[in-house]
C-alpha cells in the first residue's frame, strides 16, 4: 500500500501554512487526558501493599477485585463516551473527564470502607474511559495527515509521563519500611494509615489543570462538519492551517459526509464492508492488553518480589520501569510517521514475545534479581515503541468519519474488557502457573498478535482520514 504525503492531499502553499505551534498547543491540552489516565492507572501499583493492609485484603479474589474494579468503570466510560461525544461534542466529554478525575481521586483517598474505595475507583475508571476514548480521537480529528501519528502519539507520551509521575509520587510519599516487618506492625505504619491516601489524592492536581485549560480548545472540526456547522468548522481549520488548508479539508470532509445510504452508525459498523475494520480495531485493542505489559505496572510488587526484591527496592524498580517507558515513547513519536504503523507494531510484538519467553526461561532457571529486571525493562521498552502508542493511532485512523466516535468507543471498550480480564485473572494465573508460566502465556499472545498484524493490518502512514475512508485497505 502506498503512503501519501501532505503535498499529495493539499496544495504546497497550504502545507507551508500549517500553524504547528497552535496545533501542538491544542493537542497538548487534549493529551492531558492521557496524563490523568496514566497517573490514575498506575498509582494503584505503589499503593497496593498499603491499602490491602488497611482493608485487610487477603484472598486472590479480593486482591484482584480491588486492583481491577476501576476497569469496570473504564469499560462503562468508554462505551458511553462514543454516544456522548457524538451528541455533545468531543470537548464536552474531555471536560467531564477532568471533573470526574478530580472528584474520584479526592474521595478514593478519603475512603474509610472497602465498598467506598471500590465505588470511587470505579468512578475514576469512568474518567479513564472518557479520556482514553476522546483524547486520541480529538487529536486525530484536528491533525493533518503527516502530523497525525506524532500528535496522537503525544497522548501516549503524556500517558507515560503520568505513569512516571505517579510512580515517582508513590516512591516519594511512601516512607521507608524496615525489612522483615510483620503484617500486624505494618497496619500501624504511616504508609498504611495515610500514605496510600495521598497517592490517590494527588491526581486531582493535573485534573484541575485540564479543567481550566479545556474550555479554551476548539471543538473538533470534523464533529462540527457532521453537525452541518460548516462556518465554525472552517474557522477551526483556518486557525490550524490557513485558508487553503481549510478549503481542501472541508471539501474532503463534505464528500465523505454526503455519501448516500447511511444507516445507524452502530448497525453499520457490524455490516459489510465495515465489519472487517471493526473486528480489526477490537483485535488490536485486545492485543495491546493481552501482551501482558500492564501486569508489569499493576502487579509490579508480585513480579519483582518473586524475583527476589524487597519492598523498598520494588518501589524504586517501578520508577525505573516508568523512566524506560517514557524514553522509548519519545522514540516512538519520532518513528511513527517515518517508518509507519504496521512495521512498528510487527517488530514490537515479536520483540515483546521474545522478552516474555526469555523471562519465563529465567524464572524456570532461578535467574532472579537483575536478570528479571532487565528482561521486563526490555519488554516495556519494546511496548512503548509499538503497541502502546500505535494501537491508539490505528484505532482512531482506520474508521470513517461518520462512524468514528461509535467505532472508537467499541474498540476502546474491548480494550478495557481485555484489561479487566488480564488484571483480574493474574493473581490466579500466577498462583496456578507461577511467574514462568504467566510470562510464557503472554509471550504466546504476542506471537499470535504478530501474525494478526502481518496478515490484517494496513499501513495508514501519511494518509488523510478521508482518503482512508475512500480506500481503507
Amino acid at each position: 500500500m502506498q503512503g501519501y504525503s501532505i503535498h499529495e492531499t493539499m496544495p504546497s502553499s497550504a502545507a507551508s501554512d500549517l500553524r504547528l505551534g497552535y496545533l501542538w498547543c491544542i493537542a497538548s491540552v487534549a493529551a492531558l487526558g492521557g496524563l490523568l489516565f496514566g497517573y490514575d492507572w498506575v498509582v494503584i501499583g505503589g499503593a497496593r501493599p498499603f491499602y490491602e493492609s488497611y482493608f485487610h485484603l487477603t484472598t486472590s479474589a479480593s486482591v484482584g477485585w480491588a486492583n481491577s474494579c476501576a476497569l469496570v468503570g473504564c469499560f462503562a466510560g468508554s462505551v458511553s463516551a462514543g454516544p456522548l461525544s457524538e451528541r455533545l461534542g468531543r470537548k464536552f466529554v474531555l471536560i467531564a473527564s477532568a471533573i470526574l478525575f478530580a472528584l474520584s481521586s479526592i474521595f478514593t483517598g478519603a475512603s474509610h470502607t472497602f465498598p467506598a474505595f471500590i465505588g470511587w475507583r470505579i468512578a475514576g475508571g469512568v474518567a479513564i474511559g472518557f479520556a482514553s476514548n476522546v483524547s486520541p480521537m480529538y487529536i486525530a480529528e484536528v491533525s493533518p495527515a503527516t502530523w497525525r501519528g506524532r500528535l496522537v502519539s503525544l497522548n501516549q507520551l503524556t500517558l507515560v509521563i503520568g505513569i512516571l509521575v505517579g510512580q515517582i509520587a508513590n516512591w516519594c510519599i511512601a516512607q521507608r519500611i524496615p525489612q522483615g516487618i510483620t503484617a500486624a506492625k505494618m497496619v500501624n505504619t504511616w504508609n498504611v494509615q495515610h500514605g496510600w491516601r495521598w497517592m490517590f489524592t494527588c491526581v486531582a492536581i493535573p485534573a484541575v489543570v485540564l479543567l481550566l485549560t479545556a474550555p479554551f480548545v476548539p471543538e473538533s472540526p470534523r464533529w462540527l462538519a457532521a453537525r452541518q456547522r460548516w462556518t465554525e468548522a472552517a474557522r477551526v481549520l483556518q486557525r490550524i492551517g490557513g485558508e487553503s488548508y481549510s478549503r481542501v479539508e472541508l471539501e474532503s470532509i463534505r464528500g465523505t459526509l454526503s455519501r448516500p445510504g447511511r444507516t445507524s452508525p452502530w448497525r453499520e459498523l457490524f455490516a459489510s464492508p465495515l465489519r472487517k475494520l471493526m473486528l480489526l480495531g477490537i483485535a488490536l485493542a485486545v492485543l495491546q492488553q493481552g501482551s501482558g505489559i500492564n501486569i508489569l505496572f499493576n502487579y509490579a510488587e508480585e513480579v519483582y518480589r518473586s524475583a527476589g526484591y524487597g519492598l523498598n527496592d520494588i518501589l524504586f524498580n517501578i520508577v525505573i520501569t516508568g523512566t524506560i517507558n517514557l524514553i522509548f515513547t519519545l522514540f516512538a513519536m519520532l518513528l511513527v510517521d517515518r517508518f509507519g504503523r504496521r512495521k512498528l507494531m510487527l517488530t514490537g510484538c515479536l520483540a515483546i514475545a521474545a522478552s516474555h519467553i526469555a523471562a519465563s526461561i529465567a524464572y524456570r532457571a532461578h535467574l532472579h534479581g537483575i536478570w528479571i529486571l532487565v528482561l521486563t525493562l526490555c519488554a516495556i521498552a519494546c511496548y512503548a515503541m509499538s503497541l502502546a502508542p500505535v494501537t491508539w493511532v490505528l484505532i482512531t485512523e482506520i474508521f470513517p468519519n461518520r462512524v468514528r466516535s461509535s467505532a472508537v468507543s467499541i474498540a476502546v471498550g474491548a480494550l478495557w474488557l481485555a484489561s479487566f480480564a488480564l488484571t483480574y485473572t493474574f493473581p490466579m494465573l500466577d498462583r496456578a502457573a507461577g511467574a514462568a508460566g504467566s510470562f510464557l502465556v503472554y509471550g504466546g499472545i504476542c506471537l499470535a498478535g504478530a501474525a494478526l498484524i502481518f496478515f490484517a493490518v494496513p499501513e495508514t502512514k501519511g494518509r488523510s482520514l478521508e482518503e482512508m475512508e475512500q480506500s481503507p485497505s
